[in-house]
């Protein structure tokens, strides 16, 4: 079922409603869906007993769902958001981030307020430390200048830094942007952004999964940075050290086998340890330009004259390889298992297809045609 809020209202306040109420994840609010048939029958139509059925919900929350007060902080979240135009984006919605929806702890609801498509045809989220270098301000303003031709969504966080500067560099040329942000969204934090954030929503849009009067705790962060790496095909990180909401972000991205790059830097660095560190422990392919980016997602194809040549060079041995690696990825040990070449004999073989611009190497030992 498709569902839109404009024309089914009340279901979206019971769903808002029973997001209010804690310890109700997405797993959770999806059981009780499918045992009763909609949000509003969860809230009108069943008792104690009924609720309590579901695994995991216990008798507080049952009572939450059972208070009238829940539902009346709903409709006034109902009334917040059709006052401010803010979309309400459930995950059976056509605006929801498909790429986002197809991860395992997606969000029940997002509040959305901007006008880019969330589901544009390609998606890169940039993310940074919020005290960059002027050399990674100036890389991170070229990169999105050089991504531009490629007319992608950009994903970022809205934090000093990085995400700011990525966000700026777009309005400037004009190129959908969108903010996830990590609190409701009747306040913009940091509030120095708050001038930049309305630009936005005329050329792009702010997006997050808290209702109205939420904080920026520390907390609501991670839950934030893995809707950036969630709703997007490629994370880029440009300078990070080796902890923080950049690397949380690299790691959640590696977990949804999203593709992860990194700006390398000098060893002494302390803003190039983080990125190093994901080079290096092979969850990020090195990016020097826009153009590393577009290779990897294949952005930009070969021509089918010069693929079909390719193919038609292969040997014996390496058409085994490639025929395994149709339409999948395939991990190392795989390959040698069915293959029986020798451990050291595929490894040549491989790196040979690779140099070739046939196959990519993933983290993991696991393997990809081009």
């Amino acid at each position: 079922m498709i569902l839109n809020q404009e024309v089914v209202a009340d279901e979206f306040i019971y769903r808002i409603a029973l997001n209010l109420i804690p310890r109700i994840g997405n797993k959770t609010a999806f059981e009780l869906l499918d045992c009763f048939g909609s949000a509003q029958a969860v809230f009108e139509q069943t008792s104690i007993s009924d609720l309590q059925q579901i695994q995991k919900l216990g008798k507080t929350a049952a009572q939450k769902i059972l208070n009238k007060s829940t539902l009346q902080q709903a409709e006034e979240e109902w009334a917040f958001v059709q006052k401010y135009s803010i979309k309400v984006l459930a995950q059976e919605s056509l605006g929801y981030p498909k790429r986002l929806k197809n991860c395992p702890d997606a969000p029940f609801l997002l509040y959305y307020k901007g006008n880019a498509n969330l589901n544009a045809a390609k998606v890169v989220a940039i993310v940074g430390t919020r005290k960059p270098s002027t050399k990674g301000r100036v890389f991170c303003e070229r990169l999105v200048e050089d991504l531009s031709i490629y007319h992608p969504l950009i994903v970022s966080g809205l934090a000093y830094g990085i995400d700011v500067t990525a966000h700026k560099k777009c309005l400037d040329l004009e190129l959908p942007n969108v903010g996830v942000v990590a609190h409701g969204l009747d306040q913009i934090y940091p509030k120095m952004h708050k001038t930049v954030a309305q630009k936005m929503t005329s050329c792009g849009g702010i997006l997050t999964e808290f209702r109205k009067g939420t904080e920026p705790l520390p907390q609501h962060f991670p839950m934030r940075n893995r809707i950036i790496a969630g709703m997007a095909d490629a994370v880029v990180v440009v300078e990070t050290a080796n902890r923080g909401g950049s690397m949380i972000t690299a790691y959640i991205a590696n977990e949804y086998n999203k593709d992860v790059f990194a700006v390398p830097g000098r060893l002494e660095d302390p803003l190039s340890k983080g990125c190093n560190h994901l080079i290096k422990t092979h969850r990020a392919s090195l990016l020097e330009s826009a153009k590393d980016l577009a290779y990897i997602l294949r952005w930009e194809k070969k021509n089918i004259g010069q693929q079909k040549q390719l193919f038609n060079e292969l040997s014996k041995e390496e058409r085994l390889i490639v025929d395994l690696m149709l339409g999948k990825e395939i991990h190392l040990e795989t390959m040698i298992q069915q293959t029986k070449i020798s451990t050291s004999k595929m490894a040549a073989l491989l790196l040979d297809l690779e140099l070739r611009g046939i196959i990519r190497a993933l983290p993991g030992k696991n393997f990809r045609l081009i």
